[in-house]
């Protein structure tokens, strides 16, 4: 049987800073992008710190439709069990090949959020701080010949 070939982490990493992210609040829609500021998110929807994380493709690898939402119930029930402040996020590719939806987490500390990702088979979550650009966190060691990029922390 032939096993899924793993993405490559550093083409992972690109791929996710030049995705499309998104939060929508009360009917108002928030595009996130890495690097950039999230002034009227954050004054909207006021918090010290930000994740957006994903249930889908765990480990990167494509899932069925009926396996995501699985996945997806079953992070949301975890966070409202946890008390996590969260709202339907999403993310996709920049010309659209790929969507996944998730969810932007508020007010929790970036290490419990990094191993609820892990614990959920992602590579990767954006992350910041308030009044600080958006950032992506990959959960995966960082491979040798990975070139260095702004606003990318390999988080081991």
């Amino acid at each position: 049987m032939n096993e899924p070939v793993q993405p490559d982490p550093s083409a992972l990493a690109e791929a996710y800073r030049n995705a499309r992210y998104g939060v929508s609040l009360d009917g108002d829609r928030f595009d996130l992008r890495v690097g950039a500021r999230t002034r009227d998110l954050e004054a909207y929807w006021p918090a010290a710190r930000y994740v957006l994380l994903t249930a889908w493709n765990p480990r990167s690898l494509p899932q069925p439709a009926e396996a995501n939402r699985l996945a997806d119930d079953l992070l949301r029930e975890r966070l409202r069990q946890a008390g996590v402040l969260h709202a339907r996020a999403w993310a996709s590719a920049e010309d659209g090949a790929w969507h996944e939806d998730g969810w932007l987490l508020g007010e929790i500390a970036f290490d419990e959020a990094h191993a609820l990702a892990r614990e959920f088979g992602q590579a990767g979550v954006l992350a910041w701080t308030r009044g600080e650009p958006v950032r992506l966190h990959m959960l995966l060691p960082r491979p040798p010949h990975a070139p260095p990029a702004d606003w990318t922390e390999w988080v081991e």
